[in-house]
């Protein structure tokens, strides 16, 4: 079994404080891939960037203070790629490719849009871009693992309030055709495969105090390539643990 999970922890040093060092220990998990980290490598404490058990990866943005991914491992990947090679993308840190003998985990950290129309247009050919690079592998018959804040809920059933968010950003009628390409291209949204009609959210608004009411949006997910779909064993939304604006979730592989 291998157990993995995925958490935007909305600032790794602020998470630090808030419990992460524990929280992790207690996971056992196999893999803990972040997100917006919110720092570069030697912004943070030896306690985070080597915490026993783990090796770790980083990749920052340019811009200090934004943005960011990193991967904690048990076991040593084989390789590791920071970002996708492509100058549009990589100057702001947000994807880590990891190939594991059963796998290659992607850890990213998808853009927003919601600053404007010229960045839901970023966040589309960011979506297209890593379809290439996840088509690539399973093309070559290399299992993929996708987790990370996609920042787009898919379905109604995905946010609270669906109706009132149909022209917000995260729930736009092309970008939820952008995620519906993942799974036409045969990636599986591994919580719902596994839970079909729960309602659980990832996101909640903190100016609005929007968690106290469960007022929410799932915008991060783990994926899995199909020759991966059933050796889902779990997949969980971890909605109890806070620390960020996002909570964590796992997903466990019987490989």
């Amino acid at each position: 079994m291998h157990t993995l999970y995925s958490w935007n922890v909305n600032g790794l040093r602020a998470a630090e404080k808030k419990g992460f060092l524990e929280w992790l220990a207690g996971t056992g998990a196999d893999v803990v891939a972040v997100q917006e980290t919110k720092a570069q490598p030697d912004q943070l404490s030896a306690a985070l960037r080597n915490p026993p058990g783990y090796v770790t990866h980083w990749f920052s943005a340019e811009k200090k203070g934004y943005s960011g991914v990193g991967t904690y491992s048990k076991t040593p990947p084989q390789t590791v790629q920071a970002g996708f090679q492509d100058a549009r993308f990589d100057h702001e840190g947000r994807a880590l490719i990891s190939e594991y003998p059963a796998f290659v985990l992607f850890n990213i950290y998808f853009p927003n849009g919601g600053r404007g129309p010229e960045w839901v247009t970023h966040k589309l050919a960011f979506y297209r871009r890593f379809l290439e690079l996840a088509g690539a592998y399973m093309a070559a018959g290399r299992p993929v693992v996708l987790c990370g804040d996609v920042n787009t809920a898919y379905a109604e059933i995905d946010l609270a309030r669906p109706k009132e968010n149909g022209k917000t950003s995260g729930f736009l009628p092309e970008e939820r055709t952008a995620l519906g390409e993942f799974f036409q291209a045969g990636l599986v949204d591994t919580f719902r495969h596994q839970h079909p009609q729960a309602v659980k959210y990832t996101w909640w608004d903190m100016v609005s105090r929007a968690r106290e009411r469960n007022v929410g949006w799932r915008l991060d997910y783990f994926m899995v390539s199909p020759d991966l779909a059933d050796k889902v064993a779990a997949a969980e939304v971890h909605d109890d643990i806070l620390g960020s604006d996002h909570c964590p979730i796992s997903l466990t592989l019987d490989v």
